[in-house]
Order: structure tokens, then C-alpha cells, then sequence
């Protein structure tokens, strides 16, 4: 009677490591949860992306117009789908419909080709003036709460560029935050010192 083979058992040894998509998916699960956290910057209280990080983003075919309006001042207007360079982590972000309302100051250089063609770069800042969530039908402050903001950004910008001219001038320029209705932010109590009592002795 012929006899059975023992069956092969794998040698190979069991380790406890975690594959490297497993290690992705809880790094972008951590991004995700961060986002939403409530972070402290300078005295405000922000959410988001943390400070110091950056987005990539690629431009599609858009429609830049210009219009001159005098010798030196032209008045443009420029409109365009960008697209994320990578895949923004999963549940992360603000809900699709979210609106922001951005005011640019920047360095444009360009370099004619051809007759139809010129290089261009721009280089410089971005200040967020107001936004408006996907569930509201109105912007977090009002249009003259915008004006002023963009005002205050302005005149500190122009501090900023007499104080240090050149490249130093496009450094970020703090603006005092405009509190809104829709906004919540959380407030750190302060604890009161104990009052001390002066215990006199009776007579």
C-alpha cells in the first residue's frame, strides 16, 4: 500500500511587518483627521493645512483677457480649471462647493518668443479675504467687512515694502483676523488667580 506524502509546510518565517500600502492609508488618514484640527498660529486659531505645507497644482488651457486702461495699467481678468498634481488624501479638504474669495500680489515676468508667443512667470502672495461654505448661501463676512480687510492688507503691505525694499518686501504680511457669526472658535479660558484673605485674629 503506497503511502502518503507529508504535506509541504511554508519554513518561511511570520513577521509582523506592515505592507507599505497599509503605512499610505494611515498617513492619509492622519492628513485627513488633521485637517479639521483646530491649530494655533500667531495669536489666531486656524484649520487646514498646517503652515509650511504646500499644494502643486497643474493649469488647463485658460482664457487670460487684458484691458489697458492707461500708459502703464491694464485691468485683467483670467478664468481656468486646476487640477491637484497628486491625489489629495482621502476625506480630507472642505466639501465640494466651497468657496474662497483670494486677493493676489504678485511679480508677473515675461519674455516675448515670436510674434504670438511669450514666456511667463509669476511669482508673489496670495491673502484669503473670505469664504463661503458648501452648506451656506452667504460669504463668512460681508462685502464691507472684505473691503476693509483688503484695505488693512494694503496699507500693512506698503509698510512692509518701505521698510524692506526688494525681495524681502513680498514676505507675508500678518492681518488682524475679522471675526464672523459662522466662524467657530474655540476660546482658551483663563484660570483666575486665588484671591488671598487676610485672617485677622478676633480680640
Amino acid at each position: 500500500m503506497p503511502t502518503k506524502k507529508p504535506a509541504l509546510v511554508s519554513q518561511r518565517p511570520i513577521t509582523g511587518k506592515v505592507k507599505k500600502s497599509d503605512k499610505k492609508q494611515e498617513a492619509e488618514k492622519d492628513l485627513a483627521k488633521s485637517y479639521d484640527e483646530f491649530k494655533f498660529f500667531e495669536g489666531q486659531f486656524y484649520t487646514g493645512m498646517k503652515i509650511g505645507r504646500s499644494h502643486k497644482w497643474y493649469y488647463d488651457k485658460g482664457e487670460w483677457k487684458e484691458t489697458k486702461m492707461t500708459p502703464d495699467l491694464w485691468r485683467i481678468s483670467y478664468a481656468v480649471t486646476k487640477r491637484r498634481a497628486g491625489k489629495a488624501p482621502e476625506g480630507s479638504g472642505v466639501p465640494t462647493g466651497t468657496e474662497y474669495h483670494w486677493y493676489i500680489l504678485a511679480h508677473q515676468h515675461v519674455r516675448k518668443l515670436d510674434a504670438n508667443s511669450y514666456t511667463t512667470s509669476m511669482t508673489g502672495l496670495k491673502y484669503k479675504l473670505a469664504h463661503r461654505r458648501a452648506d451656506h448661501e452667504k460669504w463668512n463676512i460681508s462685502d464691507n467687512a472684505q473691503r476693509k480687510r483688503l484695505i488693512k492688507l494694503l496699507q500693512q503691505f506698503i509698510k512692509n515694502l518701505e521698510k524692506h525694499p526688494g525681495a524681502e518686501a513680498l514676505q507675508p504680511v500678518p492681518v488682524k483676523k475679522i471675526e464672523s457669526k459662522t466662524d467657530v472658535t474655540p476660546t482658551l479660558k483663563k484660570k483666575r488667580a486665588p484671591v488671598k484673605r487676610k485672617i485677622t485674629a478676633k480680640k
